[in-house]
């Protein structure tokens, strides 16, 4: 099993948001769970991937050619994939993973967030996706979440597809019961 995870790459304002990283990192690391991410070595996707290497898991970088030109790759992971574009990025992570998580994050980490949940709308994918929310950081999505719902934009189903969790083996335990047969 494979988990894109998507996270800021800033570490944020808080100490409990690195901390969630590199504990998501070693008990993903820990349990055999591979890792797909954005491939920087920066913010929080730097202390995710250091930390499942520590561990000895398996990390898979995704990432433009002008994130590389920018000096931030990831160096040291299990594999490296260059793409040409973000939408590329992106496309590539999907295929890599059987879910999806996002750890706190800024505009990037948002929009990464809700392409996944318009492709599982659209009918594009099925796999489960998640929010570890740290600190309370995806309180204010989940609030617009149900907005969404009470204003009659999204089904109040589909709005339930997207779980919240506040910790990695919670986030395991989810997501393996929400996986799509094989």
């Amino acid at each position: 099993m494979r988990i894109t995870v998507f996270a800021g790459s800033s570490t944020g304002s808080r100490p409990e948001f690195a901390a969630a990283a590199a504990d998501l990192g070693r008990v993903l690391a820990e349990a055999g769970v591979g890792i797909v991410y954005g491939g920087s070595s920066v913010g929080l996707m730097g202390v995710l991937a250091q930390a499942a290497m520590a561990a000895g898991g398996e990390v898979i970088g995704v990432i433009p050619q002008v994130l590389v030109d920018a000096e931030v790759a990831a160096r040291g992971i299990t594999r490296l994939e260059v793409v040409a574009t973000m939408h590329q990025r992106k496309a590539r992570m999907a295929d890599l993973c059987d879910a999806f998580v996002a750890l706190p994050g800024g505009l990037g980490t948002l929009e990464e967030l809700f392409e996944i949940l318009t492709w599982r709308k659209l009918g594009l994918h099925d796999k489960p996706a998640a929010v570890l929310n740290v600190a309370g950081a995806w309180d204010p999505l989940l609030a617009l979440l149900v907005s969404q719902v009470t204003d009659g934009f999204v089904p109040a189903g589909f709005a339930a597809q997207l779980q919240c969790v506040t910790g990695p083996r919670e986030l395991l335990a989810v997501l393996n019961a929400a996986a799509p047969a094989a």
